[in-house]
């Protein structure tokens, strides 16, 4: 008898819906009497109801057995890797999709370079609701967006009596970034998993970007972009301005108050519909079926 039950499609909570994502670190993920549990290196013992949490970022000195992650997996529940104190978004688990409509959808405008330039700048209008996006190239406005965050940035830094001297960080040695590019990569990295946590679960393709071509999640970048300046950049401001020494649970318990507060997760679907001119995904109405997979 499986120790987990897969839980019926239509009582799984939407992303709109879903708890902000909890990080964990030093610690096991296993299941256990029915649930998933998290033991804590200190020995504490708490029961995760993953079928409502939107993910769960996995810091350092974390293990998870194989029963958990087929739990997290049939409830919907990504699973991301972050670096030490968040400093790095390493990977996510995808979790399945009950159809393929959207990743039909999402592959099918990213191969038509007119839909592909409509949506780029889709983006954009979102970032300069007052700019005529539509005359100028998705390289204009990338170096227009470059301008406005380093504006950002200053203006921030001005407001919370930060110093700010640019971003300007060393992936290889993190110690010899100052107190606020550290806070922002931190809080860069959560908010890149609670997107792909949210990309995922709807059915969008991470590797098909918009705005960013490189690498292995462009339309991870590309999404996040549209809540740094409502999210992750406020953040990591406020938090080096109430404690520089931050290790990182600042930073990211204001991330977490901000998704609250701007309804983070109950916009993204809605935006990205907008974006693909489609209906938002609706949950599966009780007694309905999936279609089947190819």
């Amino acid at each position: 008898m499986a120790l987990f039950e897969r839980p019926p499609l239509e009582t799984l909570a939407p992303a709109r819906d879903r708890w902000t994502p909890i990080y964990l670190e030093h610690g096991r993920l296993e299941v256990d009497d029915s649930s998933v549990k998290w033991i804590s290196a200190t020995g504490l013992l708490a029961r995760l109801p993953v079928a409502t949490i939107s993910t769960l970022i996995l810091g350092p000195g974390t293990t998870i057995t194989h029963a958990a992650i087929k739990a997290c997996a049939e409830s919907n529940t990504p699973i991301c890797w972050t670096g030490e104190d968040s400093l790095r978004f390493y990977a996510f688990g995808l979790t399945p999709n009950h159809t393929n409509d959207m990743p039909r959808l999402h592959a099918e405008a990213w191969a038509d370079k007119r839909t592909r330039t409509r949506i780029g700048r889709a983006m954009f209008r979102l970032r300069f609701p007052d700019l005529d996006v539509d005359s100028h190239s998705i390289k204009e406005l990338r170096g227009m967006e470059g301008l406005r965050v380093r504006s950002l940035y200053a203006e921030m830094g001005t407001l919370h009596g930060v110093t700010w001297k640019g971003r300007n960080y060393d992936r290889q040695n993190w110690d010899t970034s100052d107190a606020i590019n550290r806070a922002l990569s931190a809080a860069n990295a959560s908010l890149y998993a609670l997107c792909a946590a949210v990309v995922c679960s709807l059915g969008y393709l991470p590797s098909l970007g918009f705005v960013h071509d490189a690498g292995t999640l462009p339309f991870i970048y590309d999404v996040a972009d549209l809540y740094k300046h409502l999210t992750s950049i406020p953040a990591a401001f406020l938090a080096v301005r109430q404690n520089p020494e931050d290790e990182g649970d600042l930073v990211r318990k204001l991330l977490k108050q901000l998704v609250e507060q701007e309804r983070i997760l109950q916009r993204m679907p809605k935006d990205l519909a907008a974006l693909f001119q489609t209906a938002e995904p609706a949950p599966l109405q009780a007694g309905a079926r999936p279609p089947s997979a190819l």
